[in-house]
């Protein structure tokens, strides 16, 4: 037995190196909507709802989101009722292990928790980046639907410049790695809805407007760049 899992641990370092998941091990939790799709649960949510309570979960890359979100929600006649739980520089791991983020989502009665991880994470190889997000991940989801709410991932954007731990890296390259970590979480988290807003710089970007969307970091976003993002999820939210 000892042998054959030997094996295994090999095979799936061989694989790494080409880039490919290797951490299906880590048992996916099971879609709620026995295997229908997860954007017909979001807007039964959505719809069903006179005011909808949405609850934001990450760090500094959400924090201009629920008041530019609530503010356009509002513009565009619809009522929605927003909270937060955002600390710089945190990781979904540091929520899942902490009581104010937790009686949030316990206590608030929210129709929508919205998921953020920190910038690097799901850009990181599919090995690392499955053992680092998806078991808060699916802690936290686990937490929201047991008290009643919808969970959905915030798919962030690549840096200006790329990963400075990453060799000849760019946005692009981030952007890209970004998708598809976001897209492997959403599976393993039981099929959850992807908010695509990187996606959306990435278009801005490819239409010349890379100098309106980034601070002076390089990573994180200005104010034209935060109305963008809730643009994204009032799109997600209430047009799909």
């Amino acid at each position: 037995m000892k042998s054959i899992y030997q094996s295994i641990m090999k095979f799936s370092g061989i694989l790494s190196l080409f880039g490919i998941p290797t951490c299906s091990y880590q048992t996916p939790l099971a879609s709620p909507m026995g295997g229908s799709d997860a954007r017909q649960e979001l807007a039964e949510r959505v719809h069903a709802k006179p005011e909808l309570a949405v609850l934001f979960v990450g760090n500094s890359y959400s924090f201009g989101v629920p008041r530019a979100f609530s503010k356009l929600a509002t513009a565009e006649g619809q009522q929605v009722r927003v909270g937060h739980s955002t600390y710089g520089g945190w990781t979904l791991k540091r929520h899942a292990g902490n009581d104010s983020t937790l009686k949030k989502i316990r206590e608030g009665r929210w129709d929508v928790v919205v998921l953020q991880e920190q910038s690097e994470i799901p850009a990181m190889s599919a090995r690392e980046c499955a053992a680092r997000m998806f078991p808060p991940l699916r802690q936290l989801v686990t937490e929201v639907r047991n008290h009643g709410g919808v969970p959905v991932l915030y798919q962030t954007w690549g840096r200006r410049d790329g990963d400075p731990h990453v060799l000849h890296d760019d946005f692009a390259g981030m952007n890209r790695r970004l998708r598809g970590g976001y897209l492997a979480a959403a599976r393993n988290a039981g099929g959850i809805v992807v908010v695509p807003v990187g996606d959306a710089w990435e278009r801005e970007i490819l239409a010349g407007h890379r100098n309106e969307l980034f601070m002076p970091d390089g990573s994180h976003p200005t104010q034209r760049a935060s109305d963008l993002n809730a643009s994204v999820f009032y799109e997600t939210f209430f047009t799909k």
